[in-house]
C-alpha cells in the first residue's frame, strides 16, 4: 500500500513532526501523490536543499516550476546553506497546488524528539499533522537519542542515562499530544517492530511502523 493511502493524506496541508525520518517521508509522499495531483515540499523551519526537486520562492516562480514539473520545492535560503520558510504564507502555497507538504520541525539528526511549550511549528492550515520517531533510539541512553533530553525527562520521568523505550516513548507521546497519528520509521528488526507493537498498544493514537528507506510500512493500531 502507498504510505500516503495508509496515512490517509487528502488534498490540503500535511505537516511532519518529531524526528527520525521527516524529510524522508516527505519526499516520499510528494513522489506518491503526484500522481494525484500539484505538490509542494516547504518547511516552517530548516531543511537542506533537494537535489531532485527545484527550488523557488515568490508565487510566479512557484507557479511555473508546478506547471513544469508538478512537484517543487518552497524556501528561501538560510543560513548553513540551508533552506527556511518561503516568502509565501502556508495559506498562499496551498492555494497554488493540490498538496502541500511541511517538515514543521527540526530534531538535530537524532531519531527522537521532545518539544518546548512553542514547537512544533505546525502551520494552522494542516488538516493532518504526523510525529515520526526512530526506531533506532529504541535501548540507546536519553541523552544520546534525544533532541532535548531535558525536556524528555521532564515529560517522561526518565533518567537521561535510561535508555529509550516503548513506554517512555509513549509517555512522551502522551504528555504532548501532538499530532494526529504516529509514526516509528527505522522499524527493519524484529525487535524494533516489537517495540513499536508495545508503544501503540499504549497509545492513544493511530501507531503506523516500518521503514521509509525500505519502503515497507504497516498500520499497527
Amino acid at each position: 500500500m502507498l504510505l500516503s493511502r495508509l496515512l490517509c493524506v487528502r488534498p490540503g496541508v500535511t505537516a511532519l513532526t518529531g524526528g527520525g525520518g521527516k524529510t524522508a517521508a516527505m519526499y516520499r509522499l510528494a513522489r506518491e501523490l503526484r500522481r494525484e495531483g500539484t505538490v509542494i515540499c516547504t518547511t516552517t523551519t530548516r531543511i537542506l536543499p533537494p537535489d531532485h526537486l527545484p527550488v523557488a520562492d515568490g508565487g510566479a516562480e512557484l507557479a511555473a516550476a508546478l506547471a513544469r514539473l508538478g512537484c517543487v520545492c518552497a524556501g528561501a535560503p538560510a543560513e548553513e546553506g540551508k533552506l527556511g520558510a518561503p516568502g509565501l504564507p502556508v495559506a498562499a502555497l496551498a492555494a497554488l497546488a493540490d498538496y502541500v507538504l511541511v517538515e514543521a520541525d527540526g530534531s538535530r539528526g537524532l531519531p527522537v524528539k521532545a518539544h518546548l511549550a512553542h514547537e512544533p511549528a505546525v502551520p494552522p492550515e494542516a488538516g493532518l499533522t504526523v510525529v515520526l520517531a526512530g526506531a533506532s533510539g529504541f535501548g540507546r541512553p536519553v541523552r544520546e537519542a534525544v533532541h532535548r533530553p531535558e525536556r524528555f525527562c521532564a515529560l517522561t520521568g526518565a533518567a537521561a542515562e535510561e535508555p529509550v523505550t516503548a513506554e517512555n516513548l509513549a509517555r512522551l507521546l502522551e504528555a504532548e499530544g501532538i499530532g494526529d497519528m504516529v509514526f516509528i520509521n527505522q522499524a527493519e528488526s524484529a525487535g524494533a517492530m516489537e517495540a513499536a507493537r508495545r508503544l501503540a498498544g499504549l497509545a492513544s493514537r493511530p501507531v503506523f511502523a516500518g521503514s521509509l528507506r525500505g519502503g515497507i510500512w504497516t498500520c499497527l493500531s
